[in-house]
């Protein structure tokens, strides 16, 4: 059983390249997992052992200006769909689902909403969800919430706030003491970053995110915070949703008007749990529930 493919290209047709990786079980189950704001492919290694032994494909495309992407002007959300399609036709994959965590959540449901002939169960985790919803943003971190507010406002400061947190990443030990340091954060998202192993291959992920600069990393949360180009309404795929009940990044009330306003979506809140603790902790299920015929939502 062969895993783990982290260094992988597909040149488009309009000549761009895009990044991915595999893990998990290359033979196994179809998965198409869109990683967070800033984020690369090797943010989901973490996922790996999970993936094998939930005997899943997990393939982790990077999106424009990221990693191994190259950056595309002018996209939208909706952009998306478009650039999975053709790297789930360069794999043969006829049907497969999708799982969006964090900031990658938009693109899942995106995708979900485009080609819902071709995906067969849409997974959100953590995310992020449209700004219009009233009282979403209450109880985020102010760093978020101030770049939520930036995007919609003053997009170009987005930019200079990546850069800054790229020179971060740089140092992610350093990193990792001043995420530490945050009084805000929920005891269980402290103790994921307590443990180095883990830490690192987030911070990693993060890093490779700023390979060919900023402008991806900084365009993808102003998309997030823009309209999104479709109503949650519309997206016919079963969907399943998980979202920690302390999470600070996205608080449980997006997951809440996530879940209120998909048709045919069976959401699990979790008490105690942040924005990192939950996929830490619980991805093993995930993957299992995604492909269980019994969670499958009428």
């Amino acid at each position: 059983m062969q895993t783990t493919m982290t260094d992988k290209t597909l040149r488009l047709s309009d000549g761009r390249h895009l990044g991915y990786a595999e893990y998990g079980d290359l033979e196994g189950r179809p998965l198409l997992f869109f990683h967070g704001i800033p984020g690369s492919r090797l943010q989901l290694k973490g996922f790996d052992a999970p993936a094998r032994d939930a005997g899943v494909r997990m393939v982790a495309p990077e999106r424009p200006g990221q990693g191994l992407s190259d950056f595309q002007p002018k996209r939208t959300i909706l952009d998306w769909a478009h650039d999975v399609e053709a790297l789930a036709d360069r794999l043969h994959l006829d049907h497969f689902a999708v799982m969006g965590i964090s900031g990658g959540g938009p693109y899942a449901a995106a995708t979900a909403y485009q080609l819902p002939q071709r995906v067969t169960k849409l997974a959100l985790v953590s995310s992020v969800c449209p700004l219009t919803f009233p009282g979403v943003t209450t109880g985020m971190l102010p760093a978020v919430h101030l770049l939520f507010r930036l995007a919609r406002r003053a997009p170009w400061a987005v930019n200079v706030m990546m850069r800054s947190m790229a020179r971060s990443r740089n140092d992610p030990e350093r990193a990792r003491k001043r995420a530490l340091s945050n009084r805000h954060l929920p005891s269980a998202d402290i103790a994921v970053l307590e443990n180095d192993e883990f830490s690192k291959m987030l911070f990693a992920g993060s890093q490779e995110a700023f390979r060919h600069g900023t402008r991806g990393a900084a365009w993808d949360f102003v998309l997030c915070a823009r309209p999104w180009g479709f109503r949650l309404e519309d997206i016919q795929v079963p969907t399943l949703l998980w979202h920690g009940e302390a999470d600070v990044n996205a608080p449980v009330s997006m997951g809440r008007a996530i879940a209120g306003a998909i048709p045919n979506c069976q959401a699990t809140f979790m008490p105690g749990e942040g924005h990192l603790s939950l996929a830490r902790k619980h991805m093993d299920e995930i993957l299992r529930s995604i492909f269980s015929k019994e969670t499958s939502v009428s």
